[in-house]
């Protein structure tokens, strides 16, 4: 058995990881390098090797880091079975013709840009993939149910298992049989932090002969729920009671916005936050929200509490979804009082950087971080306090306040992986540590030998390839 990996190695975005055995080639995930300003070019050159001779490939959820590549792997020849659970399927939809389709208008704006300082049009990026390409792959993409075993190629059964990360989320378990041998091997995907709103807490895996573990947050703990809550009600109180400002909050149209979401009516419920009007300012993200509506039997009790609460009051949390481009744009028009959720999470694309531009050089105001924020995103650099930025190619002066908050990631965290790999009986006979960047990773597989005496802990390069 041969593994390579093609991405999210010694960085968190790009996951792409490709097996090879004697009898079936696969991937788990697929996905795009997300940040900086190389981003482009690697995703170009990703998917360096015959992808004709892939057998099938496993999604194991539906953020684009983990699934944005698979158009361009069909255009390159992938005709195969993509395996996903159903709402990652309903998901998936959503975010690549999303994806498609702003790669496409950032193409046709960069043509007009450059037209207009009579640079010639040839040096525009084309668009990784078309919205075209995007619905001809998904017509690929086949439904697998959490904890039923199925059997995609000769010699290899698979499962997939509840990650808790966003909904339909997955760990994968993979039996694979040579020579009469048979080998697990586990790839936890993203995992969630247990104890956190809407999703159930992460499914244990008791055994492995070859684990893949996430790393995003193996450096550090986040806030507790309690905490982080407190952090919101003062800002919420700064902003718009005592400034009279607007609250912009970045947050990924799947996960972080309905998370936030519940957060908000949570704490309208409890008295802690006057009744609220959030407007959803992402299409993306009101569809995923009605998917995650259709999909109650994956959400847990507190969420489904809240639900019927939300239903009985809807006047003391209203949520309003912006439905058009007129409307968002009306938005910018409000100076005080309004909270906007809006994507992208990172700040780099989408209608969140329109209000962030007319936000942002507001001291009254407040951009509100609740996730992760690659390197290289614009996120990222108001994150590290950056006073400048550049939007649409012009300088935005940062005035706002910027708040980070860490306790309502999706992503575990350092104490909740340790606990997800305790859950393991014995050690794997070989760990490879991903999907952190690489200082991140290489101090979490030193915190594995220490802590739980694991030796065949590794953190593998960028296209490094294993034979085990």
């Amino acid at each position: 058995m041969k593994i390579t990996f093609h991405g999210a190695a010694g960085e968190v975005t790009g996951s792409c990881t490709l097996i090879e055995s004697a009898t079936a080639t696969f991937l788990i995930d697929c996905g795009m390098f997300q940040g900086g300003g190389e981003a482009y070019a690697k995703n170009l050159r990703a998917l360096a090797f015959d992808v004709r001779r892939l057998d099938f490939v496993i999604l194991t959820h539906a953020h684009i880091d983990h699934s944005g590549l698979l158009p361009r792997l069909a255009m390159l020849g992938y005709r195969g079975p993509i395996y996903t659970t159903p709402a990652s399927i309903d998901l998936v939809e959503v975010l690549l013709l999303d994806s498609a389709h702003i790669q496409e208008k950032e193409a046709e704006w960069q043509l007009r840009r450059r037209h207009r300082k009579g640079s010639p049009a040839r040096v525009a990026q084309p668009p990784l993939y078309t919205v075209t390409q995007a619905q001809a792959c998904l017509t690929q993409v086949r439904p697998a149910e959490y904890d039923e075993t199925f059997s995609p190629a000769t010699g290899v059964r698979c499962r997939l298992r509840d990650a808790g990360h966003i909904l339909g989320s997955a760990i994968v378990e993979v039996w694979l049989e040579e020579a009469g041998r048979t080998r697990k091997l586990v790839f936890s995907g993203d995992l969630g932090q247990p104890g956190r709103p809407v999703l159930n807490d992460p499914t244990l895996i008791d055994d492995a002969d070859v684990l893949f573990v996430e790393s995003t947050y193996g450096n550090r703990l986040h806030r507790r729920l309690d905490e982080t809550e407190d952090e919101i009600v003062d800002l919420f109180q700064r902003t718009l009671h005592q400034r009279h400002g607007n609250v912009i909050i970045p947050a990924f149209a799947v996960g972080r916005t309905q998370e936030m979401l519940f957060v908000l009516a949570d704490l309208v419920r409890r008295g802690r936050l006057a009744p609220l009007t959030v407007h959803v300012d992402s299409p993306m993200a009101s569809k995923a929200t009605q998917i995650t509506l259709r999909h109650e039997e994956l959400l847990d009790g507190p969420t489904l509490d809240l639900l019927d609460w939300q239903r009985a009051h809807p006047e003391r949390m209203r949520v309003e979804f912006v439905a058009d481009a007129e409307e968002s744009i009306r938005l910018n028009e409000v100076r005080s009082g309004a909270v906007i959720l809006s994507a992208s999470g990172m700040c780099d694309a989408g209608r969140i950087k329109h209000h962030l531009r007319y936000n942002l050089p507001r001291a009254e105001c407040a951009v509100l971080i609740t996730g992760f924020q690659a390197a290289g995103t614009l996120g990222r650099r108001l994150v590290d306090g950056a006073r400048l930025v550049r939007l649409f190619g012009e300088p935005t002066p940062v005035r706002a306040e910027i708040c980070t908050i860490g306790g309502l990631s999706a992503h575990a965290d350092q104490a909740a992986l340790l606990g997800w790999l305790g859950g393991f009986k014995r050690p794997p006979g070989r760990t490879f540590i991903m999907h952190g960047e690489a200082e991140t990773a290489a101090l979490f597989a030193t915190v594995v030998r220490q802590q739980l005496a694991w030796e065949q802990v590794e953190v593998p390069a960028l296209l490094q390839s294993f034979v085990l």
